[in-house]
């Protein structure tokens, strides 16, 4: 079969599910699936939850590749859900990009509506809120003993700032965007191409304290998930910056993870862990071949054709090993992973955003939400 085709066919696939499930969970902010295979719901208590932009950036992914009003309807009211979270300032945290950029921001870019703009610069206002003057990170979490703590997973989320710099001519977002990147990139960002997921800055100083395994299986380990998102986020940190420093950051990290996937293509929770036992994370794959593919546009040409074959890799090696197209299930893919030792081999509402958001790539929509 081309590669035409099984995109086509993929496509279709996930558009025959989600048109459905659409609908059926148009009430809800879905994190994962129960037992009969449904869709939680993370609204009420649980509205500040850090995965809750996903389900309507998915549907606007979909809504823009199909023109379909069943996904636009649902996008929209999952962003009103979300309103709910911006009575909770208290609960706020690092990932209000993913929460709002691609909900609000998503909308907001799509079809030009003034409330979701308004959204979306308040979220970026709260994360610029959370930069640490003294040690120049932006904070990831609110326990109280982690004033330190920056997560690499923040470069994705930083991409919030580059859009209210870039929507407003504000250049103060932009400058802590890069500062943050700049700091992730000295200190998360090892020689050989893996990453630190939690380091734990001194909140005076800026100076390292330690480095932390977080949701890896050890502090000198190589977490997968964190992995690809660096290797995403340091490429959108130079699609919206163009310093090359972050083009050849997201390169060495990108290197790194094709070289720890590339015998089976289905990547473990941890590339340094012991091999048993075997615990996947389709979502690191995932997240990676989404951001391989905007990494092959902005790379030199003799070096596209690896980062685009090795994102057509990912995803054809976790569709046809993870993927569930039953009508009886509100999911797409399985064996996503939240940590080393919890969660394993589950649903997880980001695995099959970005398989949706690969996909629209691979089907020539390419609708940039970042």
């Amino acid at each position: 079969m081309s590669n035409e085709k099984w995109v086509q066919d993929l496509w279709e696939k996930i558009d025959k599910k989600l048109s459905r499930v659409s609908v059926s969970a148009r009430e809800k902010l879905p994190y994962t699936t129960d037992e009969k295979g449904e869709y939680d719901n993370k609204t009420g208590k649980a509205v500040t939850w850090w995965t809750n932009g996903f389900w309507s950036g998915m549907m606007w992914l979909m809504y823009d590749g199909t023109k379909k009003d069943t996904y636009r309807i649902t996008a929209e009211r999952g962003e009103q859900l979300l309103d709910e979270a911006l009575k909770q300032v208290e609960g706020l945290h690092h990932d209000v990009g993913f929460m709002w950029h691609l909900s609000a921001g998503a909308n907001y870019r799509l079809t030009g509506n003034r409330e979701s703009l308004v959204r979306n610069f308040y979220a970026a206002n709260v994360l610029a809120g959370r930069y640490n003057l003294k040690g120049g990170y932006i904070r990831a979490w609110n326990g109280s003993g982690q004033k330190g703590f920056a997560i690499i997973d923040c470069m994705m989320n930083i991409p919030l700032l580059y859009w209210a710099s870039e929507t407003f001519g504000d250049e103060r977002f932009k400058s802590i965007a890069m500062a943050h990147a700049d700091k992730t990139m000295k200190y998360h960002v090892r020689e050989d191409g893996s990453v630190n997921h939690i380091v734990n800055y001194d909140p005076q100083t800026g100076e390292v304290v330690e480095n932390l395994g977080g949701q890896g299986y050890a502090p000198d380990s190589s977490w997968s998930r964190g992995q690809a998102w660096g290797l995403y986020g340091f490429t959108l940190s130079y699609i919206h910056t163009k310093e090359e420093r972050y083009l050849q950051t997201a390169k060495k990290i990108a290197n790194y993870f094709i070289a720890a996937v590339c015998d089976d293509w289905l990547p473990k929770c941890d590339f340094r862990a012991p091999a048993e036992p075997v615990i996947y994370d389709t979502s690191a794959g995932l997240i990676a071949a989404s951001g391989l593919l905007e990494l092959a546009k902005v790379v030199p040409e003799y070096e596209q054709k690896m980062y685009y074959n090795a994102a057509l890799n990912l995803i054809k090696a976790i569709t046809e090993r993870f993927a569930d197209w039953s009508e009886d299930t509100d999911a797409i893919i399985t064996h996503g992973t939240e940590a080393y030792n919890r969660g394993m081999h589950k649903t997880m509402i980001y695995s099959d955003y970005y398989l949706v958001e690969a996909v629209n790539k691979l089907m020539g929509f390419n609708t940039f939400l970042w």
